[in-house]
């Protein structure tokens, strides 16, 4: 992730106690290098990698076009086994289980390791 900002300016009036009376064009550039702010398991994680649920979420919401949101009743519980579908903003993922497929937020479940 990249961020640029770049501001261009006249000065005629004093700035810091000297008076300008041209045209000065300072450059500001701002860089911002994106970190490892995830934990390390979550950067496995992209489409069709197999998860496993850890913790039952309180609530769900359906990843249809037009999305249900409801208590968890029991429908997904820890230890379910989905793939995921889709990545959305902020760690939310739309996952594929048994019973259909969930927006769920990355903290309710870890990649699952396959051995061969």
């Amino acid at each position: 992730m990249a961020l640029s900002f770049a501001s261009l300016t006249n000065f005629s009036k004093m700035q810091s106690g000297v008076w300008y009376s041209g045209s000065i064009t300072p450059r500001v550039t701002v860089r911002c290098c994106e970190t490892a702010k995830e934990p390390p398991q979550k950067s496995k994680l992209q489409v069709g990698s197999p998860i496993i649920i850890v913790e039952a979420p309180k609530v769900i919401k359906t990843a249809a076009s037009m999305p249900c949101l409801r208590a968890n009743a029991g429908l997904v519980k820890p230890g379910d086994v989905g793939r995921i579908v889709s990545r959305k903003p902020k760690d939310l993922w739309a996952v594929r289980l048994s019973i259909g497929t969930y927006l769920l937020d990355g903290k309710y479940f870890k990649a699952l390791e396959l051995e061969e």
